[in-house]
């Protein structure tokens, strides 16, 4: 058998390519957009790809089974419950599906989403433990799915009835399995599609059994209180994301740029409506960048917070570093954001020829934003953490409005009012501050070192439960 894990860490995201060594049939599960490293294997490995199979319908990121089927022929598969616009071959609970000596076993799963399902790997039809399950975002390392990114009134499937089903689904489908089952999960820790994932990415069922807390022998209502409680926010991109996971829709060219521009044609698209991203780090978008843009350093969860940030409808002109402009346009579809339309060239001759264009970010020091505060009555503090990290302690009078809400509450701020951003390090914060600045607020600065650098240098915080909107 061949056994194969491709992990991505910008998006914590887990895909898998199974093979069988005697016939050379594979399928890949949970594949990502930019299919070259599924393809590149399969050939050097003598396989022929004939199935992709999707756990769930994703809603952090756009998968590639489009991709996979335009370019191998390859059958698309989704759990029976899956309602989609292209055509599919639909698994059922109990199905076994054999490559050869190495067979898969379909088991429902609903929780997640309604439509979920897990996968076992037997080397050999007989084997009487599988090899490994491939889990989705059923069953993760140190923690279950999040049951409410599929809920809404007009789907019928409240958080509380998805919640009852993923409890159901893991003492009926998976727990009965043997310890020894390796678990293979679609996710790792950084994914918002749970809130405690662990480091790991695989463990043994045996072990999540001892560790995991969802795992743990409790009441269904209790489990339902337990896995609702402190998810992180919902990143605002996961519902056109989940959307267009159902469409057929344009299929990605991961190895062709975005088309070069030069500086009258990006100020004409930029005043036409598009947005300039700027991904340089933080430290290189504050000296000096194009006013008007919005920085998401490639160095971070770039993916995750563009898609936090920016309109997925409506064009994007990448103005940093023309050498990434193929990597930040792929790293962009990976989250169906399609619309690239160009880059900048030559931009650092092109910012010191037109100064009247650029901007510099303002940056302040806890100890410089230490006497702000105490001259400034009206400063407005901004906390762009998640929920998760507020409660360990927050700078006094701060508005917890974390990345993912932040273009959401804009009209809840005075774009006039001095304002400052912070995050845990400075990373986020710098995004935050260039959103508010393309939204027109005048005055705005990010906390250098943030959270912290103030709580490392002694001065007040406020502890205890802390969400969302709130003020303390």
């Amino acid at each position: 058998m061949i056994f194969s894990q491709h992990y991505l860490g910008c998006l914590s995201h887990a895909s898998y390519l199974i093979g069988d060594e005697s016939t050379g049939r594979a399928v890949v599960v949970d594949p990502r957009r930019d299919i070259g490293v599924y393809l590149a294997e399969a050939a050097a490995k003598g396989l022929r790809i004939e199935r992709v199979i999707e756990t769930h319908l994703h809603a952090d990121f756009l998968s590639g089974h489009l991709e996979l089927a335009d370019r191998t022929g390859a059958v698309i598969s989704f759990g029976e419950a899956a309602d989609l616009d292209f055509p599919t071959e639909p698994l059922v609970d109990g199905q076994r599906i054999a490559l050869g000596e190495v067979t898969l076993e379909i088991r429902a799963t609903p929780g997640h989403t309604p439509e979920s399902i897990c996968v076992l790997v037997f080397e050999h039809a007989d084997d009487p433990v599988p090899y490994g399950a491939l889990t989705g975002d059923t069953l993760f390392v140190g923690d279950v799915g999040r049951p409410d990114l599929f809920a809404s009134s007009a789907s019928g499937f409240t958080t509380d009835r998805l919640a009852r089903m993923l409890y159901h689904s893991l003492h009926g489908r998976i727990l009965d399995l043997p310890d020894e089952t390796r678990i293979f999960p679609a996710h790792g820790a950084g994914s918002a599609c749970g809130k405690q994932l662990s480091s790991e990415t695989s463990s043994t069922l045996g072990e999540q059994r001892r560790s995991n807390y969802a795992l743990a022998a409790m009441t269904e209502d209790d489990f339902v209180a337990a896995v609702t409680e402190g998810q992180p926010v919902r990143p605002a991109y996961f519902s056109f994301d989940a959307q267009r996971n159902r469409q057929a829709h344009q299929l990605l060219d991961e190895h062709s740029p975005p088309p070069p521009m030069d500086l009258t044609t990006v100020v004409a698209r930029q005043q036409a409506g598009a947005l300039l991203l700027d991904t340089r780090e933080p430290v290189d978008f504050a000296a000096a960048h194009l006013r008007g843009a919005i920085n998401v350093g490639l160095q971070g969860r770039f993916a995750e917070w563009a898609g936090e940030v920016l309109d997925p409808g409506r064009d994007i002109v990448l103005v940093g570093d023309p050498t990434t402009a193929l990597e930040s346009r792929v790293r962009l579809a990976r989250i169906g954001f399609d619309r690239v339309v160009g880059y900048l060239i030559e931009p650092g001759q092109l910012l010191i020829g037109r100064p009247d264009l650029v901007e510099a970010s303002s940056r302040v020091t806890v100890v410089e934003l230490a006497e702000l505060i105490g001259v400034q009555a009206d400063i407005q503090l901004v906390d762009v953490r998640n929920p998760g990290e507020t409660v360990e302690g927050t700078l006094p009078a701060a508005r917890a409005v974390p990345l993912a809400e932040l273009v959401g509450s804009l009209d809840e701020f005075d774009p006039e009012t001095p304002t400052v951003v912070y995050c845990a390090g400075g990373y986020r914060s710098l995004v935050a501050s260039s959103v508010l600045r393309h939204a027109g607020f005048t005055d705005v600065s990010d906390l250098l070192g943030g959270y912290g650098a103030w709580a490392a240098a002694g001065l007040p915080v406020v502890t205890g439960t802390k969400q969302p909107g709130d003020i303390i």
